[in-house]
């Protein structure tokens, strides 16, 4: 009988455990919808307020751009804290209701729906001051990670999303928002490569998949929301086979009758629908998620989408919301690329950069104004309604009122904040030229001082926004 050395037998032996290893390293997985009978977890039906705070309805539209945005998102948040309400005893930021975030804004608005106003004395540390990118750098080189990574089932992503759960989201849930049926509501808003549609993480849209979105990690929503292509991997969920019980809201299923007189609402639905037909989960037994702005990099969409879907316009219909502020925070820079000025075409990893962000660059802009332009359609019509019972009180013998649009009379604002608001000379001593702010980098890693710049600018460019110092002037208990 041949004889092994032992050294023969610890490199087997470690070759096994390796291998072994490898094969258990896998990412976390989303948990299967178990009861049909339960509410759906996290979901802005459930949002429910008292007819006197649905009043004043004020949205937040976080874009994406690393550190760059979240810093921007920061400095809004902390001026929004310190604008009193008009004859109130509230703040601007006790007022938001809706925060719908992409990517780096994804940190901002999620820390704050987690844990409110500490985020003001533990974000900068905790986060925008980090060098986040070093951080994870070191993780992709532990050897012991190494290993896991070696699997086909883990991918820097999910080092990324360890990262986030351990030092800035202190594990936490989803079952922590969901108790939460007061403001602000939260959608983190990651894009699905199959057809590269807006997917949020929101109840109703786990309900598609069959799954509970209760037990899923912030961190991970996170994560999926900043994953730029190239420089981080896809985070992945299962869609389950449906259990007894199972059906979609009877809403989504009108829409999906309703192609001919609402497209979009159709797509919007269909769009989910493909992973909840009966055999949905052997079609596609799996979604791959990657960075929200390849789909919509200001977040504006997901709030279109709730207005077509009926749950804003619900409101606006029924007269509870009396004045309307939608604040988009928009961290889109200008890019400084030569590639117009060389004879030979650029090269593949340029190509590979613009492709991922024009879509990001270009449509933000046009994303603001479809969504003012759809709600600001009934209020122009209510004011031509207006303007004709004038006229037929004015000059009609037979006096009669003509009925009212729902909603006609809200008040709409839309404050979009982007660099391009500021002057190069802005005149203020603590205020940088707009050439500065626009060539900073979109990464995970800015100095102290640029962070406290941008937070600067942030509430800067809010309290110097026309459309929002309307809404102040204008406000009337």
């Amino acid at each position: 009988m041949k004889k092994y050395k032992p050294g023969w037998f610890l490199l087997l032996s470690l070759t096994i455990s390796v291998f072994s290893f490898t094969g258990c390293a896998r990412y976390l997985v989303n948990d299967p919808l178990e009861n049909t009978s339960r509410t759906i977890c996290h979901d802005f039906s459930l949002f429910d307020q008292t007819p006197d705070d649905d009043e004043t309805f004020v949205i937040l539209a976080l874009s994406g751009g690393g550190t760059r945005a979240a810093s921007l998102s920061y400095g809004v948040l902390k001026e929004m804290k310190n604008t009193p309400v008009p004859g109130s005893n509230k703040t601007l930021l006790n007022e938001v209701d809706i925060i719908s975030t992409v990517s780096g804004g994804s940190f901002t608005g999620a820390y704050y729906a987690l844990f409110g106003e500490r985020i003001f004395w533990e974000f900068e540390s905790r986060f925008l001051k980090r060098n986040i990118q070093k951080e994870l750098a070191l993780k992709v080189a532990n050897p012991y990670n190494w290993i896991r990574l070696a699997s086909p089932y883990f991918s820097r992503i999910d080092l990324a999303a360890e990262l986030y759960d351990q030092t800035i989201f202190d594990s936490a849930t989803f079952n922590t928002l969901a108790p939460k049926t007061k403001r602000p509501f939260l959608i983190i808003n990651a894009t699905n490569l199959y057809h590269g549609a807006r997917f949020e993480f929101t109840g109703p849209q786990f309900w598609y998949l069959g799954s509970n979105l209760c037990s899923y990690p912030v961190s991970r929503a996170v994560a999926a929301s900043s994953a730029f292509p190239f420089l981080l991997s896809p985070i992945s969920l299962v869609n389950y086979p449906k259990p007894q019980g199972y059906e979609i809201p009877q809403r989504d299923r009108d829409a999906l009758e309703d192609y001919w007189n609402n497209k979009r609402r159709y797509y919007a639905v269909y769009n989910n629908f493909i992973y909840a037909a009966p055999t949905a989960h052997k079609i596609h037994p799996y979604l791959h998620l990657m960075d929200g702005g390849l789909a919509d990099n200001i977040g504006l969409r997901a709030i279109d989408d709730l207005y077509a879907r009926g749950d804003i316009r619900a409101k606006i219909n029924s007269g509870k919301i009396k004045r309307l502020l939608v604040i988009a925070v928009n961290a889109k820079t200008e890019s400084r690329q030569n590639i117009d000025q060389k004879k030979s075409p650029p090269g593949l990893v340029t190509v590979g950069f613009k492709t991922a962000t024009l879509s990001m660059d270009n449509y933000s802009f046009e994303t603001v104004e479809m969504f003012k332009e759809r709600l600001n359609q009934r209020i122009q019509h209510q004011r031509y309604l207006d303007d004709c019972q004038k006229l037929i009180d004015d000059h009609c013998r037979d006096k009669f009122q003509l009925s009212p649009l729902a909603g006609g009379h809200m008040k709409l604002y839309v404050a979009e904040l982007t660099f391009d608001n500021i002057p190069e000379k802005p005149g203020d001593p603590d205020i940088k030229g707009r050439d500065y702010y626009s060539r900073l980098p979109t990464s995970f890693h800015l100095s102290d001082d640029q962070v406290d710049d941008l937070i600067k600018v942030g509430g800067w460019l809010l309290k110097n926004n026309p459309d929002f110092r309307k809404f102040i002037d204008q406000y009337h208990p």
